[in-house]
């Protein structure tokens, strides 16, 4: 008969723990899997990418529903327990419910540590820990001009600053300590990580202490410093520590310190409850970092299975990647009498390095900007090895010992097998080369037999490293993955396809292409309707059902189901018609928020779905058309005012900015582009990091390509200079119709530009003969798309929605 085993937690250890128990006795165990959450196992490593938008909730998603059912699982999430009863071993729910168990295990996690200045209880104090505070923070991003504060400069402070800003919200970082992630990072690297994070747009002050949070009618406005110094803000977030929560176990008598008393075995000083997590201290320790929780979660599970094991504290490292900022730390890196220190600095390419030495061993170090060679220095860290015959190469890592030359593979193949390459799973160089070994020859299956890279993805690179010096000529580095489970072909494969074999509908794809599905899916439906538009705009007709629900609906869906109607503004310009237009529809639809974005428009945030086509004839009425805020397709040409206003304008690059959005709206491409147009080269448009930018200048125009503003940022590189606007426009127009005949569906420009290089797109376009025709195909598609989606919507509804102005003179006779 199976043993009853009830888990309180369903966090990352305990999920570790079950997948490893259940894996191994499927039939021996009868789980109940309490959680407070209302959700099982995600991985909390991954938040900050959901505050971003990199990620979706769903993407994170560790155990499905449908996992907990075919194993077995009972899962009562939303429920906390509320006692144990250790005599009668039984645990209360706290809807009054009683179960009885064999085997408990707490896993109950921790609870952010709230400082309890004046003011920390008022609506809008958050932490950052689950995805309710992660849904907060993303609920703020629709709030015009919203303001948010980050008490906090540790790893957790950092992801959340950066995940706000990203969503566009105003964030200053505060921290009591004189740099950031003062527990990795020395003041050099603190440093250029602050330096990096300002930057970016972020405000940091360090060496600030708080003082108070201030408020109205019990809502948060500020942060109050030591020094006077008031920070507005309309959210909060704390991230200044954690500490287990051991009530559960404290209140059931459990022998509890900072944590919850743990031995070797994670068993507690009650024999048949176990505990894990960052609830637990073992040898006086707690933890927070995922690596020693999935060794404790291990050491659990063989506990249950009667399997004899003991968890071991190790030196761990910390390889982090916040911002785009490569971090890497370990060891202890505090100056002292008796330590060397060796430092290497690159400022141009933002690279520094330090090692810290102790009787002629490594004892710490710490990397900003490359951190390739982080586990080789590791190795040595925990190893103890005398550095003596290398120190004067040493900081130039293990491609440079020995008179080894610097093969990219150097590194790797220098590791000794119990070098540790995944730090969140524990997973050294040894048991991935044995995976390998064992058949596993890609990284996937390097993955789902180790899980190395399986957590926070940044070994990733190493693994694949890992793969290569140990298969030699016969690794293959991975090659695009197909379209989705209906093909084997990749996106390429589908493009070149589609035109070769002149496949002009879905059907047509699905049969000759020998797809697995009858109609294909959610993932492939959208790039194929994509692919045969952009080749086919005579012959193919688009299928609104194969879009995204925000382009079947024309506007942009919100959390709460109303939708962002964004009317166009050619080059950011607008008049008084089209913003009494809008300030009508605002009142007459009870629009509760209006937006000035980024891209010189206004958003109408909140309108109702059935307003949706009314909004249109109003707005439609007044000459105004869809912004295609919501599409995969040009959204804005941003300008400055140009030399008609400005005193250091070159060139009318508010014209031309207004000729190039007329030119271009409407265009179906494989993602959003985004355009500018500076006057001078001062770049008030911001033109050098958007998809293509045009900066104004004395002999005419420079063009660039490839520029990213968002998870990515990077500038735009030089790809031609143009005397005249007729140029400009031509060029744009080829660049914009390469980019679409040639990108896999959902890469930006950039990421197009990465995988053709700059050179083919410039040779490309600098042909006349090639120029012209992408030109004229350019034409072709736009005399069939290039239409106003609302308009069409609201003539086929009409007379049902009478324009703004009939009901403003039937309201006024």
């Amino acid at each position: 008969m199976p043993r009853k085993l009830i888990i309180i937690g369903a966090g990352m250890a305990s999920g570790r723990a079950l997948e490893k128990l259940l894996a191994a006795q499927p039939d021996d165990w009868d789980v109940t899997l309490f959680n407070a959450e209302p959700r099982g196992n995600y991985n909390r490593i991954m938040l900050s990418p959901v505050l971003s938008g990199e990620k979706t909730f769903a993407e994170i998603v560790t155990h499905t529903d449908e996992w907990y059912a075919e194993q077995g699982v009972t899962c009562r999430f939303g429920e906390k327990v509320a006692g144990i009863d250790r005599v009668a071993k039984t645990i209360t729910a706290e809807n009054g419910d009683v179960l009885p168990y064999d085997k408990l295990v707490i896993a109950t996690g921790s609870n952010p540590f709230i400082i309890p200045l004046p003011g920390h209880d008022l609506d809008g104090v958050i932490a950052y820990r689950d995805l309710e505070d992660t849904n907060r923070m993303v609920a703020l991003s629709e709030k015009p001009d919203a303001r948010a504060v980050v008490i906090g400069g540790g790893l957790l402070g950092l992801e959340a600053a950066a995940g706000l800003k990203l969503r566009g919200i105003d964030v200053t970082v505060v921290h009591i300590m004189g740099h950031l992630m003062e527990r990795q990072l020395d003041p050099a690297a603190g440093y250029l990580l602050r330096k990096a994070l300002t930057d970016r747009g972020i405000k940091v002050m360090c060496s600030a202490n708080s003082k108070e949070i201030t408020g109205k009618d019990g809502k948060v406005t500020a942060l109050q410093l030591d020094d006077g110094t008031e920070l507005p803000c309309d959210l909060l977030v704390m991230a200044v520590g954690i500490r287990p929560n051991t009530k559960l176990g404290a209140d059931a008598g459990l022998a509890v310190g900072k944590g919850i008393h743990v031995d070797d075995q994670m068993v507690t000083s009650d024999p048949d409850i176990l505990s894990v997590g960052e609830c637990v201290e073992h040898d006086g320790a707690i933890f927070g970092l995922v690596a020693p929780l999935y060794d404790q979660a291990a050491v659990l599970a063989n506990t249950l299975m009667g399997e004899p094991d003991a968890f071991v504290q190790k030196e761990v490292s910390t390889k982090l990647k916040v911002t785009g900022c490569d971090l890497f730390s370990a060891g202890d890196f505090a100056e002292g009498d008796d330590r060397d220190d060796i430092v290497f600095r690159d400022p141009a390419r933002g690279v520094y390095k330090r090692l810290i030495l102790q009787d002629n061993r490594l004892i710490g170090a710490v990397m900003y900007g490359d951190t390739s060679d982080g586990a080789w220095f590791f190795n040595h860290i925990k190893d103890g090895t005398d550095v003596s015959d290398m120190r004067d190469t040493l900081i130039f890592g293990p491609a440079f010992q020995g008179g080894a030359s610097a093969d990219p593979l150097a590194a790797v193949a220098a590791l000794p097998a119990d070098a540790e390459i995944c730090g969140c799973n524990g997973v050294c160089k040894g048991t991935i080369v044995t995976a390998i070994n064992g058949g596993a020859t890609t990284l996937d299956a390097v993955r789902g037999a180790t899980k190395a890279s399986g957590s926070c993805g940044t070994c990733t690179g190493l693994v694949e490293q890992v793969l290569a010096s140990t298969l030699g000529d016969d690794f293959v580095l991975p090659t695009a993955q197909p379209v989705c489970k209906c093909t084997d072909h990749t996106h390429e494969d589908v493009r070149r396809l589609i035109k070769a074999r002149g496949l002009k509908s879905m059907p047509a794809v699905f049969q000759e292409l020998a797809w697995k599905t009858v109609d294909g899916c959610h993932v492939c439906r959208p790039a194929l309707n994509y692919y045969l538009l952009a080749d086919w705009p005579l012959d193919y007709q688009d299928d609104p059902q194969s879009r995204f629900i925000n382009e079947r609906k024309h506007a942009n869906i919100q959390k709460d189901g109303t939708f962002s109607v964004v009317p166009r503004m050619w080059g950011g310009m607008t008049n008084a018609t089209e913003l009494r237009a809008i300030a009508d529809v605002v009142d007459k639809f009870n629009i509760p928020t209006v937006h000035v974005t980024g891209g010189q428009r206004i958003d109408l945030l909140g309108v109702k779905g059935e307003d949706l086509p009314a909004v249109w004839a109003d707005l439609n009425n007044a000459g105004m058309v869809s912004g295609h805020a919501y599409s995969k397709g040009l959204r804005t040409v941003k300008t400055c005012v140009g030399r008609d206003h400005c005193r250091f304008g070159t060139q009318d690059s508010t014209g031309l900015g207004i000729q190039l959005e007329k030119a271009l709206w409407g265009s179906w491409t494989p993602h959003k582009v985004k355009l500018a147009v500076s006057g001078c080269p001062r770049n008030c448009a911001e033109a050098t990091c958007k998809d293509i930018g045009v900066v104004c200048v004395d002999s005419g125009y420079e063009i660039g390509v490839g520029g990213a503003a968002g998870m990515d940022v990077k500038e735009t590189e030089p790809l031609l200079k143009l005397s005249t606007e007729g140029e400009v426009l031509e060029y744009v127009q080829a660049i914009m119709q390469l980019y679409r005949e040639n990108a896999k569906y959902l890469d930006r420009i950039y990421k197009w530009i990465s995988k053709v290089g700059l050179d083919w797109v410039r040779d490309e376009i600098s042909d006349d003969t090639t120029r012209k025709a992408l030109v004229a195909r350019f034409a072709l598609s736009q005399s069939v798309y290039q239409k106003d989606p609302w308009a069409e919507h609201v003539a086929k509804e009409q007379p049902r929605y009478a324009p703004l102005a009939t009901l403003t003179l039937e309201a006024a006779e």
